[in-house]
């Protein structure tokens, strides 16, 4: 049976060139890059070598990229540092309604520590609008965080805007990139951010890496405590296969990156007109214009988003129903609910997310499987066969 994966959002391959890079980390080059000796130094050297890389791609320095174990340590580590290091310049944090869990999950835990938290609503397509970012600042506000692009619906924030304004009032902002390092270009001076999460396997690199970028000057409360790798920023032992992967993958991306958004937003845009055309009752979530090359999300009235996944899955399609972080749950999605999606609606969204093995035969064996199966599953639904008759 052919084998179509289109949830990229949710993890990507490791590139074959990636693993190579990483392969003698394992039991070549095994040293602690703590130590001192050969050994450890040349994993050290190998770290530094990943960092440069990284930093060069982001327009930071080396000295402003902390390597961690993910995006949601990333995120963490931000969010709580900068809310306990400035807690006696104030208290309040300002976010955004469709945020990933990684970030409301700890907003709601410092609501819980004596945090006030501001949660910006969106428009239909999942914009934040910096007017309302800048009526939420209050005089206790320390810290605003909105993610670059919404890892659901594929929505491109207006940063550079926000993070004008949080400069402007002396307010640190902070940016989930998860979904956008490597995807589209990032430059940390033009997004007007002191602080950026992201994770190497969302861009063909391993699981268990990623990076807080950090800027010169910030001073954030470690998470994590023990010894003074990162600077005394993150304490323990590096991840010296993953972070030379990470290093890797983000080489990859900088050669890579603007042909395969080219190719990416091609396949999209079909997918998405190969949608909207073949189904009735069918929308596309998101912003139309300002969304991630590799993002299609779409809601299909009179069909369960679940049943069409596993209908998929049965035809060889891997796609989801929303972040694979919450796909287990049986609420809508959040960000869906944020954009003004009914409850029934949200309940037969899909999100496919392209990815560099994406070919234009994929999108077509989509698109003819996908329209066989939600014609099978509203021949079921007495709702459809009200609405025809």
């Amino acid at each position: 049976m052919k084998k179509i994966y289109l949830d990229n959002a949710a993890t990507t391959p490791t590139d074959a060139r990636v693993l190579e890079a990483m392969l003698p980390f394992f039991s070549q080059v095994y040293g602690n890059p703590s130590s001192l000796h050969a050994f450890g130094q040349e994993a050290k050297h190998a770290i530094e070598e990943a960092r440069y890389i990284v930093a060069q791609f982001i327009g930071a320095g080396q000295e402003e990229i902390i390597f961690t174990s993910g995006g949601t340590e990333s995120n963490n580590s931000a969010i709580k540092g900068v809310a306990y290091m400035r807690r006696e310049k104030g208290n309040h944090i300002i976010t955004s309604k469709i945020e990933h869990h990684a970030v409301l999950e700890t907003c709601h835990f410092l609501e819980t520590q004596g945090f006030e938290v501001t949660y910006i609503p969106v428009d239909e397509f999942g914009l934040v609008d910096p007017a309302d970012v800048k009526k939420a600042i209050t005089g206790k506000t320390i810290l605003i965080s909105i993610m670059q692009a919404n890892n659901e619906i594929g929505t491109i924030e207006p940063i550079a805007e926000i993070g004008k304004i949080a400069r402007e009032k002396g307010i640190y902002f902070h940016t989930d990139a998860v979904q956008t390092l490597g995807h589209i270009p990032i430059n940390v001076s033009e997004l007007n951010v002191e602080l950026l999460s992201a994770s190497g396997h969302k861009l063909y690199g391993p699981k268990g890496v990623g990076l807080l970028y950090v800027k010169k000057g910030v001073r954030i409360l470690p998470f994590m405590h023990g010894g003074d790798q990162e600077q005394g920023r993150r304490a323990s032992t590096h991840n010296v296969p993953g972070i030379v992967g990470f290093g890797k993958a983000v080489e990859l991306a900088k050669e890579e990156m603007a042909k395969e958004i080219e190719q990416l937003t091609l396949l999209r845009d079909k997918l998405i007109k190969g949608i909207l055309d073949k189904i009735e009752y069918a929308r596309l979530n998101g912003h139309p214009a300002e969304r991630l090359p590799n993002n299609v999300n779409v809601s299909i009235s009179y069909v369960e988003g679940e049943s069409m996944l596993l209908n998929l899955d049965m035809e060889g399609i891997a796609c989801s129903t929303g972040s694979a972080c919450t796909s287990s749950s049986l609420e809508p999605s959040h960000v869906l609910a944020a954009i003004g999606l009914s409850h029934e609606l949200a309940h037969g969204s899909s999100r496919f997310s392209l990815g560099r093995l994406t070919s234009e035969e994929d999108i077509d064996y989509c698109l003819t499987r996908l329209s066989g199966i939600v014609r099978k599953l509203r021949a079921m639904s007495p709702l459809y066969k009200k609405e025809v008759k």
